[in-house]
């Protein structure tokens, strides 16, 4: 009786087994992914590889500001202060963080010396750039995207100097 027992069990194991790892499996949302998905938005904060990129975007409405390597537009929370962040939970799910797993990196017309980094509660990395911590918007749905812009009169889009941009 055990060994029947055993072997159904062991059976029933290789069965799910099979099933799991076969080409028609559904895949699962439970693996987040690497990067920030590209041409959407930010759903969760996820570290890039190495340096997160910083870069240059404009429009004719705000002109240049802070986008990633993937010209999602990048904010500044007015309730922060210098390298500290106060969006958790809620927050940061609506707004999440630009975080790094290095050096943040530079692009054409972004000035090297006003990009760092701050130490999350959590203990995640965010990038700063002239001392405001970075973030996305979820609302944001593709690059260049800038519907964030003066939320609750708190959340701007950041200029090539390091300040809030106000819109006209």
């Amino acid at each position: 009786m055990k060994g029947t027992r055993l072997i159904f069990c062991t059976l029933a194991g290789l069965v799910l087994l099979v099933t799991a790892c076969s080409p028609q499996a559904t895949p699962t949302d439970t693996m987040p992914p690497t990067q920030p998905p590209e041409a959407t938005s930010p759903t969760a904060a996820v570290p890039v590889t190495g340096g997160a990129a910083v870069n240059l975007g404009q429009n004719d409405t705000l002109g240049s500001f802070l986008v990633d390597d993937k010209s999602m537009t990048l904010y500044l929370f007015t309730k922060d202060t210098p390298n500290t962040s106060v969006c958790y939970d809620k927050c940061a799910t609506a707004w999440p963080p630009l975080l790094t797993t290095g050096s943040p990196i530079a692009g054409d017309g972004v000035d090297t010396s006003k990009l760092g980094t701050t130490k999350r509660t959590d203990g995640s990395v965010q990038a700063t750039y002239n001392g405001w911590p970075l973030y996305y918007y979820a609302k944001d749905k593709a690059p260049g995207d800038v519907v964030g812009q003066d939320v609750g009169g708190v959340w701007y889009v950041v200029s090539a100097a390091g300040e809030k941009v106000t819109s006209p």
